[in-house]
């Protein structure tokens, strides 16, 4: 189904596209996301974000990409927290679908897309992620991506008025 599934690089260009996709989804992506300054719904406030992003990337600490289905932005998949060093070589996945493009394996074939940017372009050894505890959609994505539980952080995000616990996740990418 995710077979028209790509991802690249993020870019200055994407604001826009996200932006609308943000406004749009606010009370889909409420339970699983920490609010968010009106700002972060605007191209401009996106267009700040994406130049941070970026920034990040040529630091070596984040791979910041975007979603394609038929050429068209429909998320974000982004690797975070890299850890490059020898002894550590790690990252750690996120991503979302925007609502108009979900349950059609897109965000199955994102992470299999970001696995192998970890294993191939930033030579990790180790993926990470976390869900909440409710979010059963998103740990389907993990598990057919080869990646288990392992822990659960008590109290660890701030979403929707209440401290939430956090599912933690792992995959050895080997290397």
């Amino acid at each position: 189904m995710g077979s028209s599934t790509a991802i690249r690089l993020i870019e200055p260009t994407d604001a826009a596209a996200i932006a609308a996709h943000r406004v749009r989804d606010v009370e889909a992506f409420r339970p699983w996301e920490p609010a968010q300054p009106a700002d972060y719904f605007t191209p401009e406030g996106q267009a700040e974000r994406i130049d941070g992003l970026l920034a990040g990337y040529r630091a070596g600490t984040v791979w910041p990409g975007v979603v394609l289905a038929g050429g068209q932005v429909i998320g974000q998949v982004t690797i975070g927290g890299v850890l490059p060093q020898p002894h550590l070589r790690r990252g750690s996945v996120g991503y979302w679908i925007a609502s108009v493009a979900q349950n059609r394996g897109h965000a199955g074939r994102a992470v299999e897309l970001a696995l192998r940017v970890m294993t191939d372009e930033l030579g990790l050894h180790r993926a990470e992620a976390s869900t909440n505890l409710e979010n059963l959609p998103s740990q389907r994505v993990l598990r057919r991506n080869g990646f288990s539980p392992y822990g659960v952080a008590h109290s660890s995000i701030f979403l929707d008025g209440s401290w939430r616990d956090a599912l933690l996740w792992e995959r050895i990418l080997g290397g």
